[in-house]
């Protein structure tokens, strides 16, 4: 079993609008828009962060908004709901503020004892949020919600399978153990992790596939300290049989990519070097940021690329 994984380090998911899904991040939920930078394959697309204020691994929310995509289907195969941490008590305050905001399904449910309030994203994205016991992660405190209710990270993602077997199994190589079941939804954990601890794996018999598009998360990314703990889970990966990407060079992290058996797409990145290694933490997020591969074609992205704010 590896002991090199420490939780979640972010979700990559796909948008239709870019200036609409960086208004229900930064302004609904209130997280702080950490990376503006382009899709390393498609560089005339935005890849956007919304994180923390750092952009620490375990919060940091990313998307590919595709102008005129069409909408994702949901099924098995996918990251169903992405889950964020907030404080106790902390789910009245967000209960009005999303309705104030228009928020669609909003609606109070219990999952293994916690509280949570689910709701849509934009693209129809499935999100909660969850009462975290004991969460002691610091917030984003200027993006409009209070520092008793704000977003301290993530919690967990929830997997839809139509067989989890293997997947569990892959889950406990990587240092996960079940902790809890209620019905078809499985519970593992990691522990001494970042706070971004928790998978949820759903089990559907018989569901349709997920069909990527808009409001479908795209990849879910596991945390690694550095680079030679990612080598060294890229290594046991490969010798179990996955097949594994080389390292690739994100700029903010090294990542490898490999799919899982229930079909979700898992990436491993390092911690290191961070957001702040072509910004000053104090303006993280506000200038565009292009990979060297795509450095020629300034001119035409900052024209073409739609505005975010006003």
């Amino acid at each position: 079993m590896l002991d090199q994984i420490k939780g979640l380090h972010h979700v990559t998911s796909m948008a239709g609008d870019a200036r609409q899904n960086n208004h229900f991040f930064t302004k609904t939920l209130g997280l702080r828009r950490v990376k503006k930078t382009v899709n390393f394959d498609a560089p005339d697309v935005y890849h956007l962060y919304y994180a923390d204020e750092f952009g620490t691994p375990g919060s940091v929310m990313t998307y590919f908004p595709f102008p005129n995509i069409g909408k994702g289907r949901h099924g098995t195969g996918e990251v169903g709901t992405t889950v964020f941490s907030v404080p106790e008590g902390a789910l009245g305050y967000w209960s009005k503020r999303l309705a104030d905001e228009g928020v669609t399904g909003v609606r109070t449910e219990t999952l293994f004892g916690d509280n949570r309030l689910h709701f849509d994203g934009p693209d129809g994205d499935s999100f909660a949020l969850v009462e975290a016991k004991g969460d002691q992660r610091a917030p984003w405190v200027k993006g409009g919600v209070p520092d008793d209710e704000a977003i301290r990270g993530f919690h967990s993602v929830s997997m839809r399978l139509r067989d989890d077997g293997r997947t569990r199994e892959l889950l406990k190589f990587m240092g996960y153990e079940e902790v809890d079941s209620a019905d078809n939804i499985t519970r593992m954990a990691i522990a001494n992790g970042n706070g971004a601890d928790v998978i949820d794996v759903e089990t559907i018999p018989g569901a349709a596939l997920a069909n990527l598009g808009a409001g479908s998360v795209h990849h879910v990314a596991f945390a690694v300290e550095n680079r030679a703990k990612q080598l060294e889970v890229r290594k046991a990966l490969v010798d179990t049989g996955y097949h594994v990407t080389p390292v690739i060079d994100r700029d903010y992290f090294w990542a490898i990519y490999f799919r899982t058996p229930g079909g979700v797409l898992f990436e491993v990145a390092t911690n290191e070097p961070g957001f702040d290694r072509d910004e000053d933490t104090a303006h993280l997020g506000e200038a565009l940021k292009l990979p060297a591969q795509h450095a020629s074609l300034r001119p035409y992205l900052e024209e073409h690329l739609p505005k975010l704010e006003d």
